[in-house]
């Protein structure tokens, strides 16, 4: 009887307890406080302190008293706990609790594919992109979910951050208890952070389509906003609003370590400091992660193993796959070891339930038990200023915590209750602790069972026997998660596969369980089971622990090929080959090249060694490092952003993808440096970037250290979208794609002169900033080309408006213009012999090289393709058929002459001392279909190395054997698994390639997969 009225009197007060104060009541007005005293209790104050047998006093909605030795005043109710813990109610920083799921825009065959929406459809003083949406505020769109609140409150939860996950500027989030009955009680922080994403969302605005049009967006709006406060001639709600968050925290969704440093180079150049909501791959590039300063929200959702039985399927998981499943759960321990701030969340988990098996995971990966409370109550309060109401057990603070039955991070602690703003929700009985016992089931599809758990009431193990005719017996995987349980088995035959059952437990006295079949990963009925007997105790015998299973080391980069260590810059000395020099010396016999200081040395005969290793070249060759003025690999999120005429704003070096695997397999064609192009969607493109392919290194650091910029500009075909039937976008004709050059530099010249008048407040535009470098021979044009006419109507264009043409990239009828080019100094790069691949090439022929460098053009061979880049050298040799170019002149074709181009002679494109020891080895004649480059260094470091690459091939095969056999006794120990898909192949990007990036990513998200390159 006195537990029916205790429990009364917990229902009753805490029903009245949150009348709503402006609400008015239909009947009698009764509140009355709710007065509780806790005592007996481990009160785990934070993560620093800990009282033991503390007594805690709660009144309404707030903690009284926390302490030992508490006089208990009249009129509380006491509950003794008998040693029970008391902690911190969690905290999520980082859900979409409580608002509707943002419909994301689905693939619709790239940005030609649909209907044009050059600007928002947003009725309103607006921004004219419907991705940016800072007038979004979650406190006017919120509402509480209260089975989504149920199922966090299960596993801990007290409090969440609420954001809406929809655009690039998110406008505002809120943090909130999770208590139930009205909005107006849950709010802790209307407006905790502004939020931020590269994620385009659910505008239907075809800009922007890709990565670095994102990053170019949102630089762009910080731009506007800045001027926007100093200006009178139009109002604008979302630039208001952009302004006006800025003085709150900002939050930043980042998929993926690389976009880590994208956004943190965001940061440093508008003076910003986000906490940054990533991936959980931070431990491929911690010390980059580490530099940036940014605190984290990490997530705790781990890959699930993948199910290798069958082995065919087992060869289709990549290297990055099996490492990835294996280290992710070591990322937050290597964020704590790293000295990173990070808070934990349960983003992207199947449900909150997994969040403590994923944390002990990361506990027996690293992480301290401190560090990952920390994580879940003090820091993330801390990140969503709510420090003063939660994250603690301290006087004046809500009285948001757990009672559990031991430490909350050892494996069998039971959350018992879980209280919210001083309000009690049952998680699970505190009568029930111990399952042990003999269970009789009934399993849809199997039939009859006896479920047997044994070991401690901690650590329970488990078998199960089928009964009748076609019994069996076999170990089974038992789990209990509060009330929750999970049973795995495989019983060989009938059903053939594995079993898992997952329900709850419906009684405690006594203990009855119910729930759900699945077999083969597929719904397959109900179950349900109840007590039998009680467990007979075994003679206890001492059993050797379990060695912790070792992990394999980090790579880099974190995909095939990649190394544990980085190949080191050394002395060496090439003996005894034939050195093509590219200079006035010629060809030379038996003689030698010294590298030194990432420098070439000295290059002659008979060299002396010194401390330098010796190398023996004898037999072969060696050549400076092959040069590919028009490349695409090594991009990521889109290589166009083609939704507009013009995207000059946009620029490759934001996109740099260091873990392209065609960096390696270039370098292992003697490549050693490449400029990666915008596509050629639009007459005027995005900046190019200059790369140099150090594999292995971070995106900042493939970048040519003091190259010249360069722009990406384009003729032809693809920019007036001649493929696309329902085309809107300006110009679809060639005498549009003339006029669009003509407006841009009229533009470009007035916005400059705008700009030099003294106290202007002239709107910053990032595209006529970089026409501007154009005008000031600060910035210099590629322009991808095929037709004779149209290669004189820009020659035209540019002499007309006083800007000059550096290269026209991929030129086919340069051989019918080459005088006006040698008169007006522009470069042509060109293709071998590739012809009649669309209609505006028919006119290509692969004399084309040998008559543009004949008239005196500085004439190159690029590939605009992943797989040529990897045989420049043949495509030079190439020349020497069609029309008889000497050897020497052909190879400079691909080392001299584009580094020419490029404005990087100086520093690359042939032998000479004092210039980068970029170098490569070759088994013969470079130019000959059988020479192979068996070491390609740059800046005197052999990034590639063919023994190496032959030993490193054999390693990383047991590697992946290692790991697969990891897998199956995961599976075989009861682990969840996924079906081993591999990776989806990496785009392969062309001029010419159309996507509409983030229309992609949105229905991978839908789909429920992940994409992090």
């Amino acid at each position: 009887m006195k537990k029916i009225l205790l429990a009364l009197a917990l229902v009753f007060s805490t029903a009245f307890l949150f009348a709503q104060q402006t609400y008015p009541v239909n009947g009698s007005f009764d509140v009355r406080p709710g007065l509780y005293a806790f005592t007996n209790a481990n009160i785990v104050v934070n993560a620093n302190q800990t009282i033991s047998n503390g007594v805690l006093l709660i009144k309404d909605k707030t903690i009284q008293s926390v302490g030992t030795g508490t006089t208990i005043p009249k009129g509380y109710i006491v509950i003794d706990l008998k040693g029970k813990y008391i902690y911190p109610s969690l905290i999520d920083a980082f859900t979409s609790y409580g608002i509707p799921e943002t419909q994301r825009t689905a693939p619709t065959g790239g940005f030609f594919g649909r209907q044009s929406v050059f600007t928002s459809t947003k009725k309103g003083a607006y921004s004219w992109n419907e991705s940016i949406r800072p007038e979004t505020e979650v406190r006017t769109i919120f509402t509480i979910d209260t089975k989504k609140a149920d199922d966090l409150r299960k596993a801990g939860f007290g409090s969440v951050n609420v954001i809406n996950r929809d655009g690039i500027a998110r406008g505002t989030s809120s943090a909130v208890t999770l208590n139930d009955g009205k909005e107006n009680d849950v709010m802790l922080n209307d407006q905790s952070a502004a939020n931020y994403s590269f994620n385009r969302g659910t505008s239907t605005n075809d800009y922007p389509s890709s990565l670095m049009g994102s990053i170019a967006l949102l630089r762009q709006t910080y731009l506007d906003a800045s001027w926007y406060k100093n200006q009178k001639e139009e109002y604008n709600i979302s630039l208001e609003q952009f302004n006006k968050q800025q003085t709150l925290p900002q939050l930043f969704e980042a998929d993926g370590w690389a976009n880590i440093l994208r956004v943190d180079k965001i940061a440093k150049e508008f003076g910003k400091s986000y906490i940054i909501k990533s991936t959980g791959d931070e431990y491929q590039r911690i010390d980059a992660v580490k530099a940036t300063g940014a605190t984290l929200i990490i997530p705790i959702s781990f890959p699930k193993a993948f199910d290798v039985e069958d082995p065919i399927e087992a060869r289709n998981l990549s290297l990055s796959q099996l490492k990835g499943w294996e280290l992710a759960p070591t990322n937050p321990g290597v964020l704590e070891k790293a000295g990173v701030k990070f808070a934990l969340t349960t983003f992207g988990l199947e449900t909150p339930k997994d969040f403590w098996t994923n944390i002990q995971q990361a506990i027996t990966n690293g992480l301290t038990e401190k560090q990952a409370l920390q994580s879940v109550t003090e820091i993330p309060a801390s990140i969503l200023g709510v420090s003063d109401k939660v994250g603690s057990i301290e006087k004046g603070k809500l009285a948001n915590f757990l009672i559990t039955s031991d430490n909350i991070f050892k494996a069998g602690n039971i959350i018992f209750e879980n209280w919210v703003q001083g309000k009690r929700f049952v998680v699970n009985r505190m009568d029930v602790t111990d399952l042990r016992g003999t269970y009789n089931l009934n399993i849809d599809g199997i039939g009859s069972t006896v479920l047997r758990i044994t070991g401690t009431a901690t650590a329970p193990m488990a078998s199960i026997e089928r009964l009748g005719a076609d019994s069996v017996k076999t170990t089974a995987t038992f789990a209990r998660t509060g009330d929750w349980v999970t049973i795995g088995f495989n019983l060989k035959k009938n059903p053939v596969g594995d079993v898992r059952l997952s329900g709850y437990l419906t009684n405690g006295n006594p203990v009855a369980f119910s729930g759900d079949v699945v077999i083969n990963s597929a719904p397959a009925g109900f179950w349900n089971g109840s007590f039998k007997e009680a467990a007979k105790e075994m003679p206890k015998r001492d059993e050797p622990a379990k060695p912790a299973t070792a992990n394999g080391a980090l790579i880099y980069p974190f995909i095939a090929f990649g190394t544990e260590k980085a190949p080191t810059q050394e002395a060496v000395l090439l003996k005894n080959a034939t050195v093509w020099t590219n200079e006035k010396e010629g060809i030379l016999q038996n003689a030698d090249v010294l590298l030194e200081g990432g420098k070439i040395k000295a290059v002659g005969k008979n060299l002396a060694a010194g401390s330098a290793k010796v190398i023996d070249a004898t037999g072969k060759h060696i050549t400076a490092g092959l040069i590919d003025e028009h490349s695409h690999i090594a991009g990521t999120g889109g290589i166009n952003e083609g939704a507009q005429s013009v995207s000059a704003e946009v620029r490759i070096g934001d996109i740099i993808n260091s873990e392209d695997i065609n960096i390696y397999r270039q370098l292992a064609g003697g490549v050693t440096s490449s400029q990666i192009l915008h596509g050629s969607a639009n007459p005027i493109g995005g900046q190019s970037q200059l790369i140099k392919l150090r594999w292995g290194k971070l995106p900042e650091e493939l970048k040519f250290a003091g190259a010249d910029g360069f722009i990406k500009f384009a003729l032809g075909e693809n920019v007036k979208q001649s493929s696309s039937s329902n085309n809107q976008r300006f110009p679809s004709t060639r005498m549009g794609v003339e006029q669009t050059f003509v407006d841009e530099f009229t533009r470009a010249k007035e916005y400059e002169k705008a700009l030099a008048v003294k106290g202007n407040n002239v709107r910053r535009d990032l595209e006529l900033d970089a026409i501007v470098e154009i005008l000031n021979n600060k910035r210099f044009i590629t322009c991808h080309s095929y037709v004779q006419s149209e290669i004189n109507m820009l020659i035209h264009v540019a002499d007309s408006l006083g800007f000059k043409i550096n290269t026209f990239t991929h030129i086919l009828e340069g051989y019918k213009v080459a005088d006006k080019m040698k008169a007006h100094g522009i470069a042509g790069s060109t293709f071998s012999d590739w012809w009649a691949y669309k209609m505006e090439v028919q006119d290509a022929i692969p004399y084309n090289g040998k008559i543009m460098h004949n008239v005196g053009i500085t004439t190159a061979f690029n590939s605009d393709d992943a797989e040529m880049a990897r045989h420049l050298n043949q495509e030079a040799g190439k020349s020497v058929l069609y029309g008889g170019v000497s050897e020497e002149e052909a190879l400079k074709l691909v080392t001299l002459n584009p580094a020419k181009m490029l404005h990087i002679d100086n520093k690359v494109g042939s032998l000479k001392v004092g210039k980068d020891a970029d170098v490569v080895i070759w088994s013969a004649n470079p130019l000959s279909i059988y020479a192979k480059a068996e070491k390609t260094f740059v800046d005197g470091i052999a990034y590639w190395d063919i023994d190496r690459d032959a030993a490193l091939q054999v390693a990383q095969k047991e590697e992946k054997a290692r790991i697969i056999q990891k897998l199956a006794t995961s599976k075989n120990a009861g682990a969840s698994t996924q079906r081993a898909f591999g990776n989806r192949p990496p785009r392969l990007y062309a001029c010419e390639t159309e996507e509409d990036y983030w229309a992609e990513q949105n229905q991978l998200e839908m789909e429920g997969a992940n994409n992090h390159e």
